[in-house]
Order: structure tokens, then C-alpha cells, then sequence
């Protein structure tokens, strides 16, 4: 019984001793955080989305309060509005962002992109894509599993059941890029939402050359250049034959969608064209000669 008193005694006074050392040792080497990175947090959504860049939330919180300008630092969740009462508590100026949202640039409906072969494995485009070139004869486009719906928290995203495509809901998405990340095939990107949300879009990635693309996609930019050439502010580079319109030198002109002879521009939330005149229909009678007109005139002043 003494025995296993004592080794109970010595067990205990071990314990207390390992306690007390590693007591020490934290209090050594413990890092004071700055309480304002509690209070940036708070203000912060809690998505920990990854949008912003960081590895969430409080990465974000401790960033801002490190920083001397909250310059370059977003949420992308919260917006303008998080990030003033983050401004607010640090005393700093909170810079307003354009607000962004994300496009899918493929426009491989199923009339325009017919199945050449059935998948029957696990419905997860990344997996489709690391096994083939997919049901279609496009290797470039959109697969229609779902990979970026699942990866939206916020319900932005839903696959059309008509063309097979990811759809946004602009209201919804908050430009956190988790869709981005999760399509295999790089054809989500976030891009400026644009002047009353206005913006041109070549939605094609299809890199192969002409005959091959409108082959496999009667939708898909065969890298004609014809875009190119009719831009007049340089916002269109046409590289690995596929165009792309840069949103910073865009000016919304819409010419470029007119001379696309696929339809692979798109002008996004444009009101639609106004209706052409109709032309004059042509007369059947003979037409009078200038000395005609000039005597019916008479007869009609007599």
C-alpha cells in the first residue's frame, strides 16, 4: 500500500513540476497580440472564404492591423461597408474597390456543343477532366458537374438544366473566388462588374485553331481577329487563338459583338438594340423627271 502511495506521490509532484516548467516557458516566449485584431474580426463576416487572399477571417483581421494602409486589402464578402468599419477602427481610410463578380466565359450550350461520348463515373468535373476531354469534343469547355455550385457558400451559382452551363446570380455572388479555384478548366473568372454592371466578354477559352474550335463548338472564337482589328482603344488581344477583352480598357462600345462571326462576345446587362427602320418600299409608278414636277406644280397653282 505504501508502495503505491508513494508512487502516486511521485506522479503528482512530477505533474505539478512539468506544469509550472511549461507555465515558464509560455510566459517567456508568449507573442502579445494587438487587441484591435479581436475587434477587426468582429466586424469581419466569418465567411473565411478565402476570397480576400488570406487563409480566412483572422488572417485577414491580423493583415489590416499590420498594415499602415488598408490599400489593397478587401473583403469581398462584406465589401465597402466592412471594410470602413474596419477603417473606423484603426484610424485608417478605407479605399473604395470596384465591386467584381464572377463570369463563366463558355457559351457551349448543348445545341452548339453535342455530346460525343457519356460519362458515368463520379459527377466531379475535376475528376472528368483528369480522366478525358469529357462528353463533348471540347477540351476547353465547360464539363457541367456542378464542382463550382458546390464550392459556393452563398448560393450564387446553379447549373442550367437547358444548356448544361454554370449560371450567376450577380446579387448573390460576392467575387470570393472559391468557383474559380474549383473549375479544372479555368473558364470562371472574376472580372470588374462594370457600369451599371455593363460589360463585354469574349466567353470562349478554346485555344485551338479555327477549324478545330468551331468544329468541336459552333459558339467557340475561332481567333479570327476580325474583333481585334475593330477596336479602336486596343482592348482586345487575340493570343493562342482566342480573343480577350481587357475590362480596364473596355469602353463598352459593343462594335465587337456586331463583327463576331460565332457570337462569342457578349454584351452582359445592355439594354437590347434598338429595331432597325424599316426600309422605304419602292415606288411602282415612273418616277417624274425634275420638268414634270415643275408643271404639275403650275396646273395645281392655276
Amino acid at each position: 500500500m505504501n508502495l503505491i502511495l508513494i508512487a502516486l506521490l511521485v506522479l503528482g509532484i512530477t505533474g505539478l513540476a512539468a506544469a509550472l516548467l511549461l507555465y515558464l516557458i509560455a510566459q517567456k516566449f508568449k507573442v502579445e497580440e494587438d487587441p484591435r485584431i479581436d475587434l477587426v474580426q468582429e466586424v469581419l463576416p466569418g465567411a473565411n472564404c478565402g476570397g480576400c487572399g488570406f487563409a480566412g477571417c483572422r488572417a485577414l483581421a491580423e493583415a489590416c492591423v499590420k498594415a499602415t494602409s488598408l490599400d489593397g486589402l478587401l473583403c469581398p464578402v462584406g465589401g465597402a461597408p466592412t471594410m470602413e468599419k474596419v477603417g473606423a477602427i484603426l484610424g485608417m481610410e478605407a479605399v473604395a474597390a470596384d465591386p467584381k463578380v464572377a463570369v463563366v466565359r463558355c457559351n457551349g450550350v448543348c445545341e452548339a456543343r453535342p455530346r460525343t461520348s457519356e460519362y458515368d463515373g463520379v459527377r466531379s468535373c475535376r475528376i472528368e477532366h483528369s480522366l478525358y476531354v469529357g462528353e463533348t469534343a471540347c477540351p476547353f469547355g465547360c464539363l457541367g458537374c456542378g464542382d463550382c455550385v458546390a464550392a459556393c457558400q452563398f448560393g450564387a451559382l446553379s447549373m442550367d438544366p437547358k444548356t448544361g452551363l454554370p449560371v450567376v446570380d450577380e446579387e448573390k455572388c460576392t467575387a470570393c473566388g472559391k468557383c474559380v479555384k474549383a473549375c479544372p478548366r479555368n473558364i470562371i473568372e472574376l472580372r470588374k462588374k462594370g457600369p451599371k454592371g455593363r460589360r463585354m466578354v469574349v466567353e470562349c477559352v478554346n485555344k485551338d485553331k479555327g477549324a478545330a474550335a468551331r468544329k468541336a463548338c459552333l459558339n467557340a472564337c475561332i481567333g479570327c481577329a476580325k474583333c481585334q482589328k475593330e477596336c479602336t482603344f486596343d482592348a482586345i488581344t487575340v493570343e493562342n487563338n482566342v480573343a480577350y477583352i481587357d475590362p480596364e480598357k473596355c469602353r463598352l462600345c459593343r462594335k465587337c459583338e456586331a463583327v463576331c462571326p460565332t457570337g462569342a462576345i457578349h454584351a452582359v446587362n445592355f439594354p437590347p438594340r434598338p429595331a432597325k427602320p424599316a426600309e422605304p418600299k419602292e415606288s411602282t409608278g415612273t418616277p417624274s423627271t425634275p420638268i414634270e414636277k415643275t408643271v404639275e406644280k403650275k396646273e395645281e397653282q392655276a
